[in-house]
């Protein structure tokens, strides 16, 4: 899967059950995201155990369902939420690799060194 420079990314926070399946998903979109499941962007949810990914998105013609499926390893991902909040492309791949992008270091801004 190559994931388009151009589309917005949203995470669904928290755990979903991946027993569902497009329409499922799709719902849980529409639910949360103003610009709903057919505006183009991807949609990526997390299972309990945090080793299934499934990522929607709809490409003009019909919804596309890409599911990643860890053996022996689990994803970082926040237990809490069900808000929808946007990522980068990068962010994307960093999370694939298993780096926690919940957990970068954050900016700091000082007016002087002393």
């Amino acid at each position: 899967m190559t994931i388009d420079r151009k589309r917005r990314i949203f995470v669904r926070l928290g755990f979903t059950d991946m027993r569902k399946q497009i329409t499922g998903l799709a719902k849980i979109v529409q639910e949360h995201a103003p610009q709903g499941p057919f505006s183009g962007s991807y949609y990526i949810f997390m299972g309990k155990t945090r080793r299934t990914m499934k990522i929607l998105y709809w490409d003009s013609t019909g919804f596309c369902l890409w599911q990643k499926r860890l053996e022996d390893d689990s994803f970082p991902w926040p237990k809490d939420g069900e808000q929808l909040s946007e990522i980068t492309r990068e962010q994307v791949l960093l999370l694939l690799r298993g780096l926690d992008i919940w957990r970068e270091h954050q900016e700091k801004k000082y007016s002087s060194v002393a």
